[in-house]
């Protein structure tokens, strides 16, 4: 869907799959804030943009090589068109070989007027189309997915859940992994007692600040264990 407006947050997604889209983006939180207009996710099919009849838009590797390469003309041609039609939002590449995708990042993102995200399928997209049209390239993980849509799906939920009104307790954002360069502080809720585990009784004092210190010192020890670049970097910020 694509409402026209300008004033939303918008994605406008380039894939070969569009039925794909919104997906999950269209339940829960998100999906109500896609329905209140909040913002806007237009899928286009890129095969839309091929020439010939079987509507191609891969071809074999220059150099040989297995699998296929996302050709650059009709590739091309759908990211011009989504540039025409929105040419303030900023490109994006989700690809395993981009720069890992950080929180700062993503609020960056979600701080301007949208993105237009490229979902590769098969080998990748000819070399000359990120050339041509300059973005970020952004990866999710040491790994490899079948396509570029569902890193993209990731990329937008991560961007949209930032807007003004999408998530209720807004003051909750702040405390979560990756805010203050740390992973986050355990949760708790009812039952008091479960399998024999009881809640720490730190937090049913009721002592505000005696609370805060112990997130705090949690967060630090489980960053420390399980994230030790971000603990190494946490440290350096307090230098």
């Amino acid at each position: 869907m694509d409402s026209g407006m300008t004033s939303m947050w918008r994605a406008r997604v380039l894939t070969i799959f569009p039925d794909m889209f919104p997906g999950p983006l269209g339940v829960s939180l998100l999906g109500q804030a896609l329905d209140r207009g909040l913002w806007s996710i237009d899928a286009i099919d890129i095969r839309a943009f091929a020439e010939d009849k079987h509507a191609s838009v891969d071809d074999l590797p220059f150099g040989g090589g297995p699998g296929m390469v996302m050709r650059p003309d009709v590739v091309g041609r759908a990211i011009e068109s989504a540039q025409t039609a929105d040419p303030d939002l900023q490109v994006v590449y989700v690809t395993p070989r981009g720069t890992p995708l950080q929180q700062a990042q993503v609020k960056t993102l979600a701080a301007g007027p949208g993105i237009i995200t490229v979902c590769g399928r098969f080998e990748g997209i000819d070399q000359r189309v990120m050339e041509a049209y300059p973005g970020e390239e952004v990866s999710l993980g040491d790994y490899v997915l079948s396509g570029g849509e569902l890193p993209a799906m990731t990329l937008i939920d991560a961007c949209v859940r930032l807007l003004p009104g999408v998530i209720g307790a807004e003051a909750s954002l702040e405390e979560e992994s990756f805010e203050s360069g740390l992973l986050e502080y355990p949760q708790y809720t009812r039952p008091r007692t479960w399998r024999g585990m009881d809640v720490p009784d730190v937090l049913l004092s009721g002592h505000h600040e005696n609370v805060k210190v112990w997130r705090n010192s949690q967060a630090e020890e489980i960053t420390r264990q399980r994230r030790p670049d971000l603990w190494d970097r946490h440290q350096r910020g307090n230098i």
